[in-house]
C-alpha cells in the first residue's frame, strides 16, 4: 500500500480500479488544519489529466505496469500491427484509439514501447526522437527571415509539421514525438 505522502512524480497507483501515474506532487500545510497532498495525475488508460487532493487517510495499491519492446510493422483499417522485437511470429493489433495521437508518428519496422496493465496493453510509448524523410515541402518565400520563418512539411508517415524555410523534399528531419516539433536536421 501508497501512503498519501508517497505519491511523487513517476509513481504508479490505483484510483477507482484505474491506474494512474503521478506527474507533479506538492505538500500544502495551512494554519490548524490537516496536511494535503495535491497532485496532478494521469490516468494511464484514457489519458486525462486531473488536479487532485489526498487527505493522510487515504492509501493506495500500487499498480503494476509492465513495459514490453515491440516491433510496429504496419496500419490497416485503423489497427495497427506489432509483433515482439525478437520473434516476428508472435503478432497482435491495437486499436487506434488505445495508441492516439501518436500513430501519425509511427513509421514500420521502428522500435516502440508497449504499456500493459493487469495483461491489457493500454499505451504505446515511443521514443523521444525519431527520424522521418520530407515527402512534400513547399518552396522557400524570400523575405523578412529575420526572427526565423516556418512552413509546414509533410513527412513520411503522412503527418504535418512546422519546420524552418531552409528544409526541403527528401530531407531527414528529427522530430519529438511527444511535442510533435520539429528538432533538427539529420545530415545525409
Amino acid at each position: 500500500m501508497i501512503n498519501y505522502n508517497e505519491l511523487k512524480p513517476g509513481v504508479f497507483f490505483i484510483l477507482d480500479g484505474e491506474p494512474y501515474e503521478v506527474l507533479e506532487f506538492g505538500f500544502m500545510r495551512m494554519q490548524q488544519r490537516k496536511p494535503v497532498a495535491q497532485t496532478k495525475i494521469k490516468n494511464m488508460i484514457t489519458g486525462k489529466v486531473l488536479n487532485r487532493n489526498f487527505q493522510h487517510t487515504d492509501s493506495f495499491k500500487e499498480a503494476e505496469i509492465d513495459y514490453k519492446k515491440v516491433k510496429f510493422l504496419y496500419a490497416h483499417r485503423d489497427k495497427f500491427v506489432f509483433c515482439e522485437a525478437n520473434n516476428p511470429s508472435v503478432r497482435f493489433e491495437l486499436p487506434q484509439e488505445a495508441i492516439g495521437e501518436q500513430t501519425k508518428f509511427l513509421k514500420p519496422n521502428s522500435e516502440v514501447e508497449v504499456v500493459s496493465f493487469e495483461g491489457k496493453t493500454i499505451n504505446v510509448n515511443l521514443p523521444i526522437k525519431m527520424q522521418f524523410k520530407v515527402i512534400e515541402a513547399p518552396p522557400s518565400i524570400k523575405g523578412n527571415t529575420a526572427q526565423g520563418g516556418n512552413k509546414s512539411v509533410k513527412i513520411e508517415t503522412g503527418a504535418m509539421v512546422n519546420a524552418p524555410l531552409f528544409v526541403n523534399e527528401d530531407d531527414i528531419i528529427e522530430i519529438n514525438t511527444q511535442t510533435g516539433e520539429y528538432s533538427g536536421r539529420v545530415n545525409k
